[in-house]
């Protein structure tokens, strides 16, 4: 019984990206979920008792796959650094169109926990490429820019031109691969 519940789960998954990839986010109904992955409205609810916990459980599914999408680019790529795969994969994701954020502020006031998960991953992604990046300044730099670059895309909020945001990202990218030296941060 148990498969058969993570099955449903599953299924509600796909059927709300989907649906919200058509319609927005923030467009997102429960009735069209479920119509669309083929259960009750019930049988929604009892996956995911609130709008809010079906579009976190969204959330989680996409960083799950940007993580799993990080270890094959960077095991495919053996030449680059960890956070060189970083800038560009997540320059490829912004080029991709996004649909508004309008709907994550809602999320938010229904759940506050609506963003503990991106928080969890984000410090994860950071203290991985901490280990791993021998210049703190390079992976500051460049990990704030790439973070701005996805919060301008996500809010529909970019003031850069396509040859901006590529000068940007190749920057940023000579910049990753051009420090060795570790400079630590020390606290007093």
């Amino acid at each position: 019984m148990k498969a058969q519940r993570k099955n449903s789960r599953e299924k509600i998954l796909a059927a709300a990206a989907d649906v919200a990839r058509e319609s927005g986010p923030g467009s997102l109904s429960l009735d069209a979920v479920a119509s669309r992955a083929g259960v009750s409205k019930g049988g929604l609810l009892y996956n995911f008792p609130t709008k809010a916990k079906l579009m976190q459980a969204l959330v989680e599914e996409y960083l799950r796959d940007f993580g799993e999408a990080l270890e094959v680019a960077g095991s495919k790529d053996k030449g680059s650094n960890s956070l060189a795969v970083y800038i560009r994969l997540s320059a490829e994701h912004c080029e991709e169109e996004q649909p508004s954020a309008s709907w994550i502020f809602s999320a938010m006031a229904e759940d506050p926990d609506f963003m503990t998960p991106i928080k969890t991953f984000k410090q994860r992604l950071f203290e991985r490429l901490k280990g791993e990046t021998p210049n703190i300044k390079a992976l500051l730099i460049c990990y704030l820019a790439i973070e701005g670059l996805r919060s301008m895309s996500l809010f529909d909020s970019d003031v850069l031109s396509k040859e901006e945001r590529q000068l940007l990202v190749s920057s940023l990218l000579e910049i990753a691969s051009a420090a060795p030296a570790r400079d630590d941060i020390h606290q007093d």
